[in-house]
């Protein structure tokens, strides 16, 4: 059995396998550019954040009905519980999908016909959080949010994605403004490729809860003694890192000086289709390549379910945490 722990950090249509996305496309008659599946993965192979974005923008074709959106939310569930995930907060890109004829309502409802019953059909809480593509206009966010109000029951809070160089945070005050209004809670990524000054104004313009990657902190030691005194989650995601060229290696990762350093680290897995890895993949990877001791990954669990929203559910998050703490670790530590 696996080592429980939260998925904070995870896009939903970063979870399209090849074999899925040709199911889908031969169900709503899409045609994709790939000879076949072992053809598409061979195009898994990215030089930078955008190389993989192209891609992974050019395969949402294949997402059409709520029938679509539900398939693909519990292929990724049933993987991620298969890997400990108890509890999971879902990011998904409305924009890339109303841009395409996709209404609001289609995949909001399809994803909530999988997470809806993901803890009875998976064992898996989940929350839904929706982002805004960084790379798109500020009024588009705001019209985004405006169309989502007839589903905030559903979704617990906003998010910002996409190409992060050029787009700082601070484009999307107003829309952060207004989401904190409705009580939305607040992410955003920073400091992937993008600077620390873009954390800095993550936390200080949006009024960030989270910050998702959060890398590049540890060129600003000002900033990582912030982080550290605020107790501010990052939701690293290592195996990502390495595919999208942050780092060189695996074993070149911050996370042990990060961990040293008393940051509130979490790991996750990204757009895991692409990256090579699930949730429990990244423990196995950085505890092999990283040499992260049994104590640490269980660090990185507890963090994982603390960083969590679940503050309308303590007692929830306080059975996860007596999981993480009475686990006993086997060959398994993933």
């Amino acid at each position: 059995m696996p080592l429980p722990k939260a998925e904070l950090h995870l896009h939903i249509e970063g979870t399209l396998e090849p074999e899925l996305a040709f199911e889908l496309a031969a169900r709503n008659g899409v045609r994709l550019p790939y000879a076949d599946t072992d053809a598409l993965r061979e195009a898994y192979r990215f030089a930078d954040l955008q190389s993989f974005l192209n891609l992974y923008y050019e395969l949402m074709a294949v997402l059409r009905t709520e029938d679509d959106f539900a398939d693909l939310a519990n292929a990724y569930l049933a993987r991620a519980a298969a890997q400990g995930v108890r509890h999971a907060e879902i990011f998904f890109d409305p924009q890339a999908h109303v841009a395409r004829g996709v209404p609001m309502g289609t995949v909001v409802e399809g994803l909530w016909r999988a997470l809806g019953e993901s803890e009875a059909n998976h064992g898996v809480s989940t929350r839904l959080i929706m982002c805004f593509l960084r790379d798109e206009s500020a009024e588009s966010a705001l019209l985004t949010l405006e169309a989502a109000r007839p589903y905030l029951d559903r979704i617990t809070g906003i998010g910002l994605d996409s190409a992060e160089v050029g787009h700082p945070p601070a484009k999307f005050r107003e829309v952060y403004e207004a989401a904190a209004a409705l009580g939305l809670r607040r992410v955003a990524h920073a400091g992937e490729e993008g600077p620390p000054e873009y954390i800095t104004q993550a936390l200080d313009v949006l009024g960030v809860e989270r910050v998702d990657h959060g890398l590049r902190c540890v060129e600003d030691p000002a900033l990582v003694e912030r982080l550290v005194r605020e107790r501010i989650p990052l939701t690293l995601c290592p195996l990502s890192n390495v595919r999208l060229r942050a780092v060189d290696t695996l074993a070149d990762h911050p996370l042990p000086a990060m961990l040293e350093a008393g940051l509130l680290c979490t790991v996750n897995s990204d757009d895991p289709a692409y990256f090579g890895g699930y949730a429990g993949d990244n423990f196995a990877a950085v505890h092999e390549s990283l040499g992260l001791t049994r104590d640490r990954l269980r660090e990185l669990a507890r963090n994982s379910f603390l960083a969590s929203f679940l503050e309308d559910d303590e007692e929830r998050r306080a059975r996860y945490l007596a999981e993480v703490d009475a686990y006993e670790f086997g060959d398994d530590v993933s």
